[in-house]
């Protein structure tokens, strides 16, 4: 099988379940920029040693394929005919609150905020930033989407759990490295 099939060169692409739609819709934009946080989190691996931090976003990862997947599936064709799921597997409240549980472990070791952190604090923590905020820019686009067409809650709740995770995580990759984290300090101009 080749790896182009010419079915999208008129601008249109299929969803999962065979919908045909633009590849410039809302549910295109936000699969496609989950794709893209999937990818940083991929480069920001490359800058990160630790094993424990690598086995979460290798999870991390695999979840955003499944949270991609259900993105890229009208909610009208989730269901069969024969009443299951076309999807075998979908984000639950067990992978958000794992977010939560690794969050919660590395904020013990980080010292309590006090002024906005300035994006930095070493090469891995800074990719882990970008990631951030690629993943903020993925939660925005599934919120829109959800405006004309239903989304489960919980892949924006998700969304929204790993943004604050990949921020935490940034600040832990900082501490361990020894890098220092610079702050946004108003009254320090």
């Amino acid at each position: 099988m080749k790896i182009y099939t010419k079915t999208g060169d008129r601008g249109e692409t299929a969803l999962y379940g065979g919908t045909r739609v633009s590849k410039a819709s809302a549910r295109v934009e936000s699969y496609g920029t989950i794709d893209e946080l999937n990818s940083f989190i991929g480069f920001a691996k490359t800058e990160i040693n630790n094993e424990k931090v690598l086995d979460q976003l290798r999870k991390i990862q695999f979840d955003l394929f499944t949270l991609g997947s259900e993105s890229a599936t009208p909610t009208d064709k989730l269901t069969l005919a024969n009443g299951k799921s076309r999807l075998t597997l979908m984000i639950s409240e067990t992978e958000i609150e794992e977010l939560e549980q690794w969050m919660d472990e590395f904020e013990t070791e980080l010292e309590p905020l006090q002024y906005f952190i300035l994006p930095g604090g070493g090469k891995s923590a800074t990719s882990l930033h970008i990631c951030r905020t690629v993943c903020r820019r993925a939660e925005r686009s599934l919120v829109f989407l959800n405006e004309t067409e239903e989304v489960r809650p919980e892949l924006i709740k998700y969304l929204n759990r790993l943004s604050d995770y990949l921020f935490v995580l940034a600040r832990y990759i900082s501490k361990i490295n020894g890098e220092t984290e610079e702050y946004w300090n108003p009254n320090n101009r």
